[in-house]
Formats: structure tokens, C-alpha cells, sequence
């Protein structure tokens, strides 16, 4: 019986090139402003039109400042990068969510919340995280900018078939653990490079009982352990999630698209190339201490006494010890938001520990919503509200301060604790040092200014 991944995969092969990679239909490229524009260049230079606008949808999200979105960009390099797209989108006759437009946002984040990403689909995005619509049963990857020239022009890509691996996490979660702990776990337990090679299909009873906004933080998070991508297999839970959508089926094809999406799992003698299994209950909040993601420890542990070649110099780095523990550690900077935690779910859980509490003088908060749905739907839940009164503000959506490519960036030497994606050198200011956690953990952070054990609060 074959796999999920070798389900999805061979239903979208054109043709297998001899000796060499297959051709494969993709059912949906997003474009942002970074890794396009050479694309487009490409497509004008050779006089050639996208194959299938109505499937490509393109939005900025990396340059947009996260304050004053109705002004110019005052960044001039920024401001080229997203006029430039916007441009390109009207050229080439493709969808484009601008910036304040109530449908604009991290891609990765808007992508799902439309219903624009679905079961069963092939999607592609010039940006690794794209491993996020995963959680949605698609077999979804980053890809590089000649290759999004690749699939404008023919709607189909040129890739080796990734090899599969399952990973199960069975038990019952701890207390104040989420979905970025189990990521951040599983990384530091295969390291950033243990599923180099391999599309990842998560499953047991821990993936089971993750809500979609849990699903989507774990499979973003699949790029980080060197994994092709990551996905979920379709369940009621994602079903829930599309019902009434903008662009998911409506009535009889909902249900027809609901019958086929129930077959997409692997079977119960599926084989695959490697299977790994780790239990719940060994998991506590993470928090990373170098400057990879896979460098991270349980929140009450101590930083290793050594490590590899890179172990010194990333200690060095970040400015800590062998064997030091994180805890008390003062925090200068909180980012909530990126497209690993800046859905609803996540202010939610920020706000849970925020509620009745003040942010620390010392701190610089950032709390950055995905999209412009989220923002919405903050305020209608009232979540605005409460963290106003604990001393936050809620900015503009956007990437922000996961990555230095806008006005959020983190000052030399100054100590973040961040729920994004990456934690090296530099990734959110020259000299910035990160500490990745859960938005329970920063939320603690920015309570007590210091590394805090989020369960202390719950």
C-alpha cells in the first residue's frame, strides 16, 4: 500500500524523465515580493505568458513595515520590492492582495485561513516555509525563484522524489506544551539536518488531537530538521477548519471533495522509508540557546556541557555558558507573530497569560497578527482589549521581526524571545541574538522581563 506522500505525488506526475527528475503538476504557486521578481523578469524576457494565472496568487508580506501601511514605505528598497510586485501580479493578469487589502498577510498564513490551500493539492512558494500548508493533507514545498519561473510558464515543476518518513508522537501533552514545543523537540532530537532527503507525514495520538493552527505550526516547522516538507493527514478536524472558506468547494462539490479527501491517508501496511517515534509525555516548553533551531532544551534543563564544532562559536554568539541554565535569563525583546505563530490560536494563548498581568518595563513587545483575518478576528474576540490593558499594542500584519528584510529589527546584542522560525546570526538584526519559544513562553517573558517557565502562569 502506498504511502499518503506517494498518493498525492504520483497523482500529479506528468511524466518521469529517464534517469532524471520527475515532471509534476502543481496546483497552486503564491508568489511574495522577494523571490519573484527575477521570475517575472524571466517570463518578459522570453515573451511568455503564466500558463494558469487563475492558479497563482501572489501577496507581500517580508518588506511590509507592520505600522503606518497606508503611507509610502519609507525604506526605499523595500518600497521597490513591493511595488515591483504589484506591478508584475497586473502584468501577467495574477491575483494580488496588496497591502491594506483585507485579504493581505504572510502567505503562509493567508494561504489556509482562505481555503485557497486544500487536501490533496500540490503547492509550491520561493520560500521554505511553504511546508506550512502541509497541515491542510497537501504535499507543499519551497522551491527556488527558476523554478517559480518554471511553474509560471507551464504550471508543472522538475524535482526528485523526496524519500518518506513518518514521525509519531503518542501520549497526552504536558501542561502549557504546544505545538512549537513538540517542533522544537523533534529538532533537537534529529537535529537540523535528520530528515534531509525525506517529505515527513506526521501522526499519533499527539498530531490527532492538534487543533489546524497547531497542524500548521508543526509542518512550518518541518524545513527546520532539513525535511523536504511536512503534512498532516486530512481528518475532521481540517475539515472543520474549510467548512465555508472563500475558496474552499461549496455545496455538492463540498461534499464530493469531502468524500475524496477521506481516502487521502496512508494505509495501515504503508511502508516507508523511515519511521520514528517519540512520546508526549517527554516534551516540556522549549526554548533554543544557539543559533540553529535544532539547538534548544526543555525550559527547566541546562545547556549541554558540549557539543559539535559549531557548539563554541554559537555560545559564544548568544553570549551564553556550557551547562548554564536559561531560566532568569533577562529578555529585552518579544516578537509574537511570523507565519509560525501568528494566527488566532496563538494571541489567544498570549493573551491567556497577558490577562490581568502588565508587560515588563524592560520589554520591547512586538505582537504582530499573520493577516489581516486575524487582526479581525482579535478584535472581535476582545483579545485587543486585554493586551492593550496589560501594555501591549497589536501591529499591522506582516513578517516583521522574524527576518531583518523590514523596520522590525532587533538591536545588537539585545535578547529576543521569538516564536519565528529561525534563530541564526544575524536573522533579526545584525547582532540580534534569538531565543525561539512558544507564545506561552514569550508571553512569560514578557510578563517578568526574564526566561520564564510558562506554567508558572497556567
Amino acid at each position: 500500500m502506498n504511502t499518503l506522500f506517494d498518493k498525492i505525488w504520483d497523482k500529479h506526475v506528468v511524466q518521469q524523465v529517464d534517469d532524471g527528475p520527475t515532471q509534476l503538476y502543481i496546483d497552486r504557486l503564491y508568489c511574495h515580493e522577494v523571490t519573484s521578481p527575477q521570475a517575472f523578469d524571466g517570463m518578459r524576457a522570453r515573451g511568455l505568458k503564466c500558463f494558469r494565472p487563475q492558479q497563482i496568487y501572489c501577496m507581500p508580506d517580508h518588506n511590509t513595515p507592520t505600522h503606518d501601511q497606508d503611507k509610502p514605505i519609507a525604506d526605499p528598497v523595500s518600497r521597490n520590492q513591493v511595488d515591483t510586485l504589484q506591478r508584475n501580479a497586473a502584468e501577467f493578469g495574477l491575483t494580488h492582495y496588496g497591502m491594506m487589502s483585507s485579504s493581505n498577510g504572510i502567505i503562509h498564513v493567508v494561504g489556509p485561513e482562505k481555503g485557497l490551500s486544500l487536501p490533496g493539492m500540490t503547492i509550491v512558494c520561493g520560500d521554505s516555509h511553504t511546508s506550512t500548508h502541509g497541515a491542510m493533507g497537501a504535499v507543499a514545498f519551497g522551491i527556488g525563484t527558476s523554478e517559480v519561473e518554471m511553474v509560471m510558464a507551464s504550471q508543472c515543476i522538475l524535482q526528485q522524489k523526496p524519500k518518506s518518513m513518518r514521525i509519531s508522537i503518542n501520549g497526552k501533552l504536558q501542561r502549557g506544551v504546544t505545538a512549537k514545543d513538540v517542533a522544537l523537540y523533534l529538532m533537537s532530537q534529529l537535529t537540523t539536518s535528520g530528515a534531509t532527503g525525506y517529505f515527513v507525514e506526521y501522526s499519533g495520538d499527539v498530531v490527532s488531537q492538534m487543533s489546524m493552527e497547531g497542524r500548521l505550526t508543526l509542518c512550518n516547522l518541518s524545513i527546520e530538521m532539513g525535511a523536504r516538507g511536512g503534512f498532516v493527514a486530512p481528518d475532521a478536524t481540517t475539515f472543520e477548519y474549510l467548512r465555508g472558506r472563500e475558496f474552499a468547494p461549496k455545496g455538492d462539490e463540498w461534499d464530493k471533495a469531502v468524500s475524496y479527501w477521506r481516502t487521502l491517508r496512508s494505509g495501515s501496511d504503508a511502508v516507508f522509508d523511515k519511521e520514528l517515534t517519540f512520546s508526549a509525555e517527554d516534551i516540556e516548553p522549549r526554548v533554543t540557546y544557539g543559533t540553529n533551531p535544532g539547538m534548544g532544551i526543555g525550559i527547566t534543563e541546562a545547556i549541554p556541557a558540549e557539543g559539535d564544532a559549531n557548539f563554541s562559536k554559537a555560545l559564544r554568539y548568544m553570549g551564553f555558558e556550557p551547562g548554564q541554565k536559561l531560566l532568569g535569563t533577562k529578555v529585552d525583546y518579544v516578537f509574537l507573530g511570523a507565519c509560525t505563530n501568528g494566527r488566532i490560536e496563538d494571541f489567544r494563548a498570549f493573551a491567556s497569560i497577558a490577562e490581568g498581568r502588565q508587560k515588563h518595563p524592560d520589554v520591547t513587545a512586538w505582537l504582530v497578527p499573520g493577516s489581516w483575518a486575524v487582526d479581525r478576528q482579535i478584535r472581535e474576540e476582545g483579545l485587543d482589549r486585554v493586551l492593550q490593558a496589560a501594555g501591549f499594542e497589536i501591529r499591522q500584519p506582516g513578517c516583521s521581526a522574524c527576518l531583518a528584510m523590514n523596520d522590525d529589527k532587533i538591536p545588537a546584542g539585545r535578547l529576543a524571545v521569538s516564536t519565528s522560525n529561525r534563530n541564526f546570526e544575524g536573522r533579526q538584526g545584525p547582532g540580534a541574538r534569538t531565543i525561539l519559544a512558544s507564545p506561552l513562553t514569550a508571553a512569560a517573558a514578557a510578563i517578568t522581563g526574564q526566561i520564564t517557565d510558562p506554567r508558572a502562569f497556567i
